[in-house]
């Protein structure tokens, strides 16, 4: 028997579709075949034509025939899309990008394939011809998708454990840089409270390096405060 190097379940999915498109074509040809047939009991009643009769006979049915046949083009191409469209629809369900190869539609030796397996399931006498095929439902790819699936949650693990590793090495540091701030503020009241009120010692004493260096000190705390406050929101809404 003629195979398309597809497991049963593809295979069956495709002799399917071809009872399907057999149909049409036979329905279709039916059509192009009462064109003709109305031709003649409508129009060829007399015994002679003139080249001019004949000419606006053929006309005509060319018109008619030309209408049914790209309406069938036209609708085996939006089937086709459609047919794309669920394949489509399923393989991104579960992430993941099917390629087509175009050229491949026009190579003669995998059409004459095509056209062989046709011939085995429907015209080789009658084998199966009358074999019906449960139609194909819409389903998850069964095949590996247990190891595909299981491979993504164990990424998406992987990247929450190390993203709440960050987290909490951003929460230990802004803790201890506030509990830093808190104590030389502390200190700072401490000094400036023990200047008393006296205008000209608070003076002095703000003029001081000590001073200086400890609100220098405090300003590049709250800095590192706002920044480590800013990462500490990126890394909550990340998680």
């Amino acid at each position: 028997m003629a195979e398309l190097g597809l497991n049963e379940h593809h295979q069956n999915a495709v002799i399917s579709y071809m009872r399907f498109a057999r149909s049409k074509r036979a329905l279709r040809l039916k059509t192009v075949d009462s064109c003709f047939q109305d031709l003649k009991d409508s129009r060829l009643t007399e015994d002679t034509f003139t080249v001019d009769e004949v000419t606006e006979i053929l006309d005509g049915l060319k018109v008619v025939v030309h209408s049914e046949v790209e309406s069938e083009l036209i609708n085996t191409t939006y089937t086709n899309v459609l047919l794309l469209r669920q394949l489509f629809y399923q393989a991104e369900k579960w992430y993941l990008k099917l390629q087509t190869e175009i050229s491949d539609l026009e190579n003669r030796e995998l059409l004459e394939q095509v056209a062989e397996f046709e011939k085995a399931e429907f015209l080789s006498s009658g084998k199966r011809a009358n074999t019906e095929i449960s139609k194909p439902k819409l389903a998850p790819l069964n095949e590996g998708v247990s190891e595909l699936l299981s491979k993504e949650i164990t990424r998406l693990q992987e990247e929450n454990d190390k993203l709440k590793a960050r987290l909490k090495t951003v929460e230990v540091q802004a803790t201890n840089a506030l509990d830093e701030k808190f104590n030389l503020e502390r200190v700072l009241k401490d000094l400036e409270k023990a200047q008393g009120n006296q205008e000209e010692l608070e003076k002095k004493f703000q003029e001081t390096a000590a001073y200086r260096n400890m609100k220098e000190l405090l300003t590049k705390k709250n800095e590192q405060v706002k920044e480590l406050r800013k990462r500490l929101s990126q890394y909550e809404a990340e998680d």
